[in-house]
């Protein structure tokens, strides 16, 4: 009796500390809509690609927007905070994981609009878009060109 008693508590103790354990991945913060089918695809493509997303899904992102400095002609559908970087739109992956290993003196990335071939908006064309860099005092940079 003793024995049983002595497994059953070894494994409570190791399933719970298997569950305690944090999700894998680079913690991201996303705003978005309930009903953009192109932001639930972006938040998958983070996903496959070594991020754990908590995502708040709200009627209008207008106010994150304003509140993390994201000017009207940086805007799109949706918008992330990852490590102190505010991220709009349909970047890639990739891009945000260049700028977390190189930490520019940035606010941080977008792509603005909605341009058809950025993770999200995949489908039979793709438009050539730039990764804006933006900083504080307004001024952008083109941080890549896909």
């Amino acid at each position: 009796m003793l024995r049983r008693t002595l497994v059953a508590l070894t494994l409570a103790v190791l399933a719970s500390t298997a569950s305690a354990q944090p999700p894998k991945g680079i913690p991201i913060t996303v705003y978005k809509s309930p009903t953009c089918g192109c932001c639930a695809k972006w938040v998958e493509h983070l996903r496959a690609n070594g991020f754990n997303p908590t995502v708040h899904e709200m009627p209008d992102v207008s106010p994150i927007k304003i509140e993390l400095g994201v000017t009207d002609r940086l805007r799109s559908c949706h918008t992330a905070k990852v490590e102190g970087y505010v991220i709009e739109g349909h970047v890639p992956a990739d891009a945000i994981q260049k700028m977390l290993r190189d930490k520019p003196a940035i606010v941080g990335l977008a792509v603005p609009g909605m341009p058809m071939g950025s993770p999200g908006m995949e489908g039979a064309s793709a438009s050539r878009y730039d990764i804006i860099a933006f900083r504080k005092d307004g001024q952008t940079s083109v941080f890549e060109s896909r």
